[in-house]
């Protein structure tokens, strides 16, 4: 056969061609194709069972390297990236999307899933090899295994996030974690309590709990900035809360979650009633906890959330007792639910209450869109009032 440029024929270790003499019938010749990628400095190859596929592969390969789309293949497997990446992450070389460093929990939370669901499957294979294909199969099985909607797709954030570091540098040039078919969440507990349901919870809490829920329920502060509050953060005469550190449980103190996380947040004045009575009854100042079971080790959420429960339940025995209805428990996150609400129906916009909760609006909107209840009726009254006028305005014009 007539060479041709960038294909050679391959033959077995037994055809006498290899000798200079002719094929054999048993010998079935394959092909491999290459093109050379003078940005990598080195060539890509491809084996393939005839002349044609070879051809063809390797006129289109030609394309994409003038386009930059095709190079050479990194020998690093997916176990090898995900060390690398990850220790560039804890260290805080590598940054998250926002340029900002991960925060630990985020970071143990990838490690686990990536050790515990990705690796294990497809940490052998080479990272440049990986297709879309290969981690669609992965979500299939982890369903198969009857892992949650937002399981599954938790297990395969810390490998997205590898993966868009690798296109950035140029490791990758397509990402393997795009446009998946990904189970449905389902269903999440989102409630937010009503005014005068959030003051019926706060009154059935022990004395010393009912600060922390009031600072979740009329702050919004998330549960780590609660933890991390400290007295210096909280102006009981500007009537202001500074929101600038959170707490890990491994790592300690740390800044909150997002750059809009640190913000400052108004007192209003149940709140401040309880705080003023809290640090008189603790003693504590400066520096010291909040809501700390010391002054300087953070409070136990599992042991907050057992007292609480136990502060309802007991409250819900009395309420049967005189026919009235029972008190709905409710979480520190859907205390933060309530706050939303509260603040929006108060007045203020989805931008104002994003800036008090440390949300862009965006997130606001879809987000907390559902636990805004009533926005629809106030929304129908102002038109109406707006074209009200404008008739009257028309009339009297």
């Amino acid at each position: 056969m007539k060479p041709t440029p960038g294909i050679v024929e391959r033959h077995s270790r037994s055809c006498p061609s290899r000798n200079g003499g002719q094929c054999s019938k048993p010998c079935q010749p394959t092909f491999e194709a290459w093109v050379y990628s003078a940005r990598d400095g080195k060539k890509i190859r491809r084996g393939f069972p005839t002349i044609g596929a070879a051809k063809g592969w390797r006129s289109d390969a030609l394309s994409a390297l003038r386009r930059g789309t095709l190079k050479a293949p990194t020998r690093r497997t997916l176990d090898e990236a995900a060390a690398t990446w990850l220790e560039g992450a804890e260290a805080g070389a590598i940054r998250n999307r926002s340029g900002e460093a991960y925060k630990p929990s985020v970071l143990r939370g990838y490690r686990s899933d990536l050790e515990r669901h990705v690796l294990p499957t497809l940490g052998a294979l080479r990272l440049s090899e990986l297709r879309r294909s290969d981690v669609q199969l992965l979500v299939d099985r982890l369903v198969g295994q009857g892992l949650s909607g937002s399981k599954v797709r938790n297990a395969i954030m810390g490998l997205r996030a590898l993966c868009r570091y690798a296109i950035e540098r140029d490791e990758i040039l397509v990402n393997p974690t795009t446009n998946l078919r990904l189970p449905a969440t389902g269903g999440t507990r989102e409630r937010a309590a009503a005014p005068n349901e959030a003051r019926e919870l706060l009154a059935a809490l022990p004395e010393e709990d009912r600060p922390l829920w009031a600072c979740a329920m009329f702050a919004g502060l998330r549960r780590g900035e609660l933890r991390g509050l400290r007295w210096s953060d909280v102006d009981l005469g500007e009537n202001l809360i500074s929101v600038c550190r959170s707490w890990d449980d491994v790592a300690g103190e740390i800044t909150p979650k997002s750059a809009k996380g640190t913000r400052r947040v108004p007192i209003i004045g149940e709140l401040r009633r309880e705080l003023l009575a809290f640090m008189l009854r603790t003693g504590r100042s400066g520096e010291d906890l909040v809501f700390g079971r010391t002054a300087d080790r953070p409070f136990t959420p599992s042991s907050i959330r057992k007292r609480a429960l136990a502060a309802w339940e007991a409250e819900n025995v009395k309420r049967e007792q005189e026919g009235r209805s029972a008190l709905e428990p409710i979480g520190l996150h859907e205390c933060r639910h309530s706050f939303v609400s509260i603040a929006h129906a108060a007045g203020l916009s989805l931008e104002e209450i994003g800036d008090l909760v440390g949300h862009s609006s965006a997130v606001m909107v879809d987000r907390y869109r559902h636990l805004l209840a009533g926005s629809e009726t106030r929304a129908a009254s102002r038109l109406d009032e707006y074209l009200d006028r404008q008739t009257k305005e028309r009339v009297n014009g």
